[in-house]
């Protein structure tokens, strides 16, 4: 599949914050037009000792969650780990792996943040202006935003609000009880996605786990490619 172009990935830190503040003005949150018909998960495993990284996208049917399609890539991460520019770090591969694929995913779900970031631009929401797709992030934790947790059956869930010296409170995202009595999840739209879209989605794929399948299953890929 093909991606535009927005930046160079070989920037400082500094320049990379600003550049997210910008890049946070373009997402877009919107309803879905229609059900998806596939749905992606993406995932990345890094040995911090050699920073190699194996990065690794698989497509499923939705709602069948047949596996379609998949991508895989390898390769030295060229950005280091710093704290709230993660993206930077693990982007780059991930859209190596995406490029992979034979056939666009009409949505993508990431193990990282959507706009539930300090600056608006989680994985998800990056990689969504990366790929012109609808994006979502789904977390085993919280990066940013308030919240108190939800009824303890499946699909309950509760809003998370975030606030910053820019901007006034506003929802970014919702803390998910994807499985009854097991810890929740943390959603957040990416891009070109609203978030009962994203909740639903993500419930969705569940198949009676806490972590969507197509995410957990490109975990144990990559982590069998990088064993």
């Amino acid at each position: 599949m093909s991606k535009t172009k927005l930046h160079d990935w070989d920037i400082a830190p500094k320049v990379a914050i600003q550049l997210q503040r910008d890049l946070a003005g373009r997402v877009r949150l919107r309803p879905l037009g229609k059900r998806p018909r596939t749905v992606a998960g993406a995932d990345i495993a890094i040995d911090r000792r050699t920073n190699f990284g194996v990065a690794a996208v698989i497509v499923f049917s939705y709602p069948g969650l047949e596996e379609v399609d998949r991508g895989v890539a390898k390769g030295k991460l060229p950005y280091p780990y710093i704290p709230g520019l993660l993206s930077f770090r693990e982007a780059p591969l991930l859209l190596n792996a995406f490029s992979k694929l034979d056939r666009i995913p009409d949505v993508a779900v990431f193990d990282g943040q959507g706009i539930a970031h300090p600056r608006g631009l989680g994985l998800a929401s990056h990689m969504g202006l990366w790929l012109e797709i609808p994006t979502i992030g789904c977390a085993k934790s919280r990066l940013v935003g308030d919240f108190k947790l939800p009824a303890a059956e499946a699909g309950s869930w509760s809003p998370m609000s975030y606030e910053t010296c820019r901007e006034k409170r506003r929802r970014v995202g919702a803390c998910l009880r994807t499985r009854s009595g097991v810890k929740p999840v943390f959603v957040s739209p990416g891009h070109l996605i609203d978030l009962r879209n994203s909740i639903s989605i993500v419930l969705g794929c569940c198949d009676g786990l806490r972590i969507p399948k197509p995410t957990r299953m490109a975990d144990r890929l990559v982590g069998e490619l990088a064993r």
